[in-house]
């Protein structure tokens, strides 16, 4: 996420760097004794180690139980660097057994900002490394470091032949983006939009032909020219082969020449990316053990409870005045910090995916712990991190009692790898904020509707606790978090708290429906503003929220079909910049923000919305192709999804899913979400190598550029509902129903508006407020949850059948989603 990291520089390591060639005339020798043939000074170690002159090598036995790679280094000072001089960093290094270390230039002193930091493999024979950098100023005094700590057991390490002399070519970073033709490489569904991008010097249409895998041509084409994409800087055609609409695996894409990668048409596409986006949660958990047997090679001990080294999360301090129980819930992002505002959006669009379409999620789908316990697994997910975001709030008695702690993480920023268990620092509450209350007053207001017919007790102590961090806020309404405050973990900073305000006042009214809450949000100057940023929506800018779902969650707001006309108006403005796009993106600012990827998905949520509530085939067929930029059409021609595409990320972020640094760790697990191209650029290893880029190539896949390839719980939350979204099959039914309410008893009449008799129908709906049926008649009703399933006697076409029952309750939300043997009714 966004974090305005400069004070962590210090803690991140860079890309190993391909070799330069080094210009004839090469600067002088600036390493002092860098074949230790004198002996080991002036070369310097901390005190855990010491050092020896072996086989005319440097070397030092590393000790193991170390957290961080700076807990042992291996360094030489007053190095001398000139500004704009590029430098040619050269040595010959071994580990025995093979490791990976981290080989620094950098200020001596504190902020230790770095100006070369490389991650060179170490086995166990010598091996050379070469890394080239450009200073960025002049310096007499920089320093040489070995990072060498951060592992449970020791080892053995050794230097030889190090070199710096300036005179070198600078680094060119020259991603691979393969075949000219840019396609979704994990495919496309067989009915709906299939589009290319092709990258190409021609200013005319060319012929393409669509190859199944034997090779034959089923389709073929002339491209249309786009010209210079401004996004990407290049000269691109698209190509629109959507007719062709028969299923298989292997198809590719030929034009000018070029011939794409290997993609699948079919309608099941994304039901694995639905799960596998959802999995994600699982192993991002704090303060439970993760089980290998769940998640084959993610296993690991529980994080951050009272074990050492961990200081926990059970008792943890603000200041002197108390301490808190916040173990559990989800880790941020690729570090061990929890954030309310952040887990708040998460956690509601998990909430809001289930709401959406409650047929789609179940017991044991995600083969989490809680698998078999009669709640749809979305939802036991959803509450570890809601038992988290409850367990921040002030208690009662305390000063500003009732508002929300902003977050909570370790003292000092902790370095590349390390994972949770292993972390030693203290850990620390920060001061409460008004974002941080009222994304506890939304999802705790969401989750009590949502929970209740599963665990009455659990949604009652989350209304309890929406309400009292309502008033608190109300009480409290301009408590801003510190942008200071990121030393350790990100400010996650808001100037504007009016957004969050209406978002939390309208998942109040749809819950509880009482006036006063309607009557904030109908005050509020987001409820008839335009929301629909070009830029999208994130954790800092939620008006989006309230208003999707006064449009689509059952309620009796006023004016609710103005603000369901709204949404579409904003769909159609998405659904505008993806047409006029060559890579077909809902998402058009002339530079990339930090998250991008997140931000293009829940533009995308926004026509998928639309869809829901028009049926408008337009929308749908616009979230369609808005995933294809996703998954591989694309400037540099990669999926961002880990797991899914022939050539996809896989070095995002992170502390633990951190094989590039360590191979004994795994890479993300599949269906993690790359943040994506950043024209900002801000950590050391973007800005050495994309400097200057077009918006698409700012990205690189390495575990250092933060700022480019994280992976955090508030972009896999929009993954995990597009994808959930692009995997419904429902259709629209041949059936009409309408819905009648008179106190505890609803009346339905289903009509048959097909021509043939409807016979052994189920027609299923929900019921917002979690009411029970009692009784029935005209028709046998079943009920598992929210979700009601009725069944009866034959309708011949053109007629009806009139059924009815008594719930538990007089008073409540009307259902609006009817299905009829799965395909939605009218």
């Amino acid at each position: 996420m966004m974090r305005h990291w400069a004070a962590a520089l210090s803690l991140l390591a860079s890309l190993a760097l391909v070799p330069a060639t080094a210009h004839a005339d090469e600067g002088p020798e600036q390493i002092v004794n860098g074949t230790f043939e004198t002996g080991t000074a002036p070369w310097w170690s901390t005190s855990n180690t010491s050092l020896a002159v072996s086989e005319g090598r440097l070397c030092a036995d590393i000790p193991g139980g170390t957290a961080n790679p700076w807990d042992v280094i291996i360094g030489l000072d007053g190095v001398p660097l000139v500004a704009g001089e590029t430098y040619a960093y050269r040595y010959s290094a071994s580990a025995s057994p093979a490791k990976v270390a981290r080989a620094l230039i950098q200020l001596p002193v504190d902020p230790w900002t770095q100006y070369l930091s490389a991650s060179p493999e170490l086995g166990p024979e010598p091996g050379a490394h070469h890394h080239t950098f450009t200073a960025p100023v002049s310096l007499p005094n920089a320093q040489v470091a070995f990072q060498l700590g951060g592992g449970a057991d020791p080892w053995r390490f050794c230097l030889d032949d190090v070199s710096l002399k300036g005179g070198a070519d600078p680094d060119v970073h020259e991603p691979d983006t393969g075949p000219r033709v840019r396609v979704n490489m994990v495919g496309y569904l067989t009915k709906g939009p299939k589009n290319a991008t092709v990258v190409t010097d021609l200013t005319t249409p060319f012929a393409w032909q669509l190859k199944n895998a034997g090779g034959d041509t089923v389709a073929e084409g002339s491209s249309r020219p786009r010209g210079l994409d401004a996004s990407s800087g290049q000269n691109v055609h698209s190509i629109d082969f959507g007719s062709y609409a028969r299923p298989g695996q292997g198809y590719t894409l030929t034009a000018d020449g070029e011939t794409s990668r290997p993609f699948d048409i079919a309608d099941d596409l994304y039901d694995e990316l639905r799960v596998d986006a959802l999995k994600f949660y699982y192993t991002q958990r704090s303060g439970i053990e993760i089980r290998d047997d769940l998640r084959p090679g993610y296993g690991r001990p529980a994080g951050h409870l009272d074990v050492a080294p961990n200081k926990g999360d059970t008792k943890v301090p603000y200041g002197d005045a108390y301490t808190l129980d916040v173990r559990g819930g989800w880790y941020d992002a690729g570090d061990h910090g929890k954030y309310v505002v952040n887990g708040g959006i998460s956690v509601h669009q998990l909430m809001s995916a289930y709401e959406r379409d409650k047929t789609a999620f179940t017991d044991g789908q995600l083969t989490i712990p809680e698998s078999g316990n009669g709640v749809p697994d979305i939802l036991d997910e959803a509450r570890w991190e809601l038992k988290f975001l409850l367990s921040m709030q002030v208690p009662d008695g305390r000063h500003q009692a009732g508002m929300a702690h902003h977050k909570i993480h370790d003292v000092a920023w902790t370095g590349l790898p390390l994972l949770p268990h292993l972390d030693p620092q203290q850990r620390t509450l920060h001061p409460p904020s008004t974002a941080a209350t009222l994304n506890l007053a939304a999802t705790a207001a969401q989750a009590a509707r949502i929970f209740a017919p599963y665990d009455a007790a659990f949604a009652a102590r989350a209304m309890t606790a929406a309400r009292k961090a309502w008033a608190a806020a109300m009480a409290n309404p301009a408590v801003l978090a510190d942008p200071a405050d990121n030393v350790g973990g990100g400010p996650y900073d808001d100037k504007d708290v009016s957004d969050e305000f209406y978002w939390a006042a309208a998942e109040l009214f749809i819950t509880t429906g009482e006036k006063p809450f309607a009557d904030f949000v109908m005050a509020s100057p987001h409820h008839r503003g335009d929301v629909w940023l070009e830029r999208g929506f994130d954790w800092g800018h939620t008006a989006q929220l309230g208003r999707l779902q006064l449009a689509a969650v059952p309620n009796a707001l006023p004016d609710r079909a103005r603000v369901r006309a709204s949404v579409l108006r904003g769909a159609d403005s998405y659904l505008a910049t993806l047409r006029s796009h060559p890579y077909g993106v809902p998402y058009g600012p002339p530079d990339y923000d930090w998250g991008s990827n997140n931000l293009i998905l829940n533009n995308m949520v926004v026509m998928a919305v639309a869809h829901d509530l028009s049926g408008k085939e337009k929308y749908r067929a616009g979230v369609r192709e808005g995933m294809d930029y996703v998954l591989g059409r694309n400037a540099l021609n990669q999926s961002y999804v880990t797991g899914y595409g022939e050539v996809a990320a896989k070095n995002q972020h992170s502390r633990w899913y951190a094989r590039q640094l360590d191979p004994s760790l795994p890479n993300p697990p599949r269906g993690t979400l790359s943040g994506g191209p950043n024209s900002a650029i801000q950590d050391p290893v973007a800005q050495r190598l994309l400097k200057g880029c077009a918006p698409q190539f700012c990205y690189i896949d390495d575990i250092e550029s933060w700022s480019t390839n994280e992976l955090t719980i508030n972009w896999n939350s929009p993954l995990a509902w597009i994808a959930s979204f692009l995997a419904d099959r429902r259709k629209r039914a041949s059936c009409a129903v309408s819905y009648a309410a008179h106190g505890p008893a609803g009346q339905i009449r289903l009509t048959n508006t097909g021509k043939k008799t409807l016979e052994g129908w189920s027609l299923r709906w929900w019921f917002p407020d979690g009411r029970r049926v009692a009784r029935d008649w005209g028709a046998e009703l079943s009920q598992s949850g929210p979700v009601v399933t009725a069944r009866g006697p034959a309708v011949r076409a053109g007629r009806s059948v009139v059924f009815g029952f008594l719930s538990d309750r007089a008073n409540g939300s009307s259902p609006e989603v009817f299905l009829l043997d799965g395909a939605r009714c009218a």
